[in-house]
């Protein structure tokens, strides 16, 4: 039976529960992670104020229960581990995170997977801004890992990424892939406007059916073709339980190259035809 945190006492104001870390709680008894110490605004209480605490973590597991959509930083930093929100995650989720994986049934807000190292995200329902990005003033946003979005994902998707994998199946919001060093994102909904701006290498695979948005006039048009590692990723993507329709392996994409304001090494394909 993993550990089960559920929230019991809503709050408007807004629970920073980074100290509850799952390398820590599954050495620990039900009453010693009741005692530990989470942020509440500007005060610090008690987790059990606010959670009822049961079962144990000895096995590598954390279940997060109720509307946690004010309750921010679940599994930020994680390593290792299996954690699960049944319902609404705040933001900073998965933020710096290095292992493990969080699975979310609902939402999330901002800043999903922010300057994460390794690990897999997986949200259900949809996720605010700056998926994987960095925080400001920052040098890297994700550097590893994989985000899964089944829903929709808001503005600047990726934002300075380095490395690892990002997928949206629903609408992605503005400026995708903006200041992208490296990596992949995959968007299969309709895509906002100005995706790959200040792009310096990378992939941005906008995929659905829907009409793209038009491009900087700082990419230039390639080849159209079906990239082999892009069949590699779509069938990834799909084992680790995100949908990907049938078409999409069938396609053509029609390249283009840029950002040639930056290094002009990255690329954004766009579904051409089946």
């Amino acid at each position: 039976m993993p550990l089960v945190l559920r929230l019991e006492q809503p709050s408007s104001i807004p629970l920073e529960v980074d100290a509850v870390r799952l390398e820590t709680v599954r050495e620990q008894s039900v009453e010693d992670v009741r005692r530990t110490v989470i942020q509440h605004g500007n005060a610090r209480v008690s987790l059990g104020e606010f959670f009822r605490v049961s079962g144990s973590a000895a096995d590598n597991e954390l279940v997060w229960e109720g509307d946690c959509a004010q309750v921010k930083l679940i599994g930020a930093g994680m390593t290792d581990g299996k954690i699960r929100v049944e319902g609404n995650a705040g933001m900073h989720l998965g933020a710096q995170m290095r292992g493990g994986t969080i699975d979310v049934s609902g939402n999330a807000a901002d800043w999903v997977g922010a300057e994460m190292h390794g690990g897999r995200i997986h949200i259900r329902g949809s996720a605010g801004n700056l998926v994987g990005a960095v925080y400001r003033g920052g040098r890297r946003g994700m550097t590893g890992g994989e985000i899964l979005i089944d829903g929709d994902a808001g503005d600047e998707i990726g934002h300075t990424m380095r490395r690892g994998l990002i997928a949206v199946g629903g609408r992605a919001g503005l400026a995708p892939g903006f200041n992208l060093i490296a990596g992949s994102i995959l968007l299969f909904g309709e895509v906002g406007i100005r995706p790959g701006a200040g792009m310096k290498r990378g992939t941005i695979g906008l995929l659905g059916a829907h009409s793209p948005p038009a491009l900087l006039p700082t990419f230039r048009p390639a080849e159209i073709s079906r990239p082999v590692f892009l069949r590699y990723s779509l069938l990834r993507v799909r084992e680790m339980g995100f949908f990907v329709p049938d078409e999409c392996f069938a396609a053509q994409y029609r390249r283009y190259c840029g950002d040639f304001l930056e290094l002009g090494k990255g690329e954004i394909l766009i579904r051409a035809s089946n």
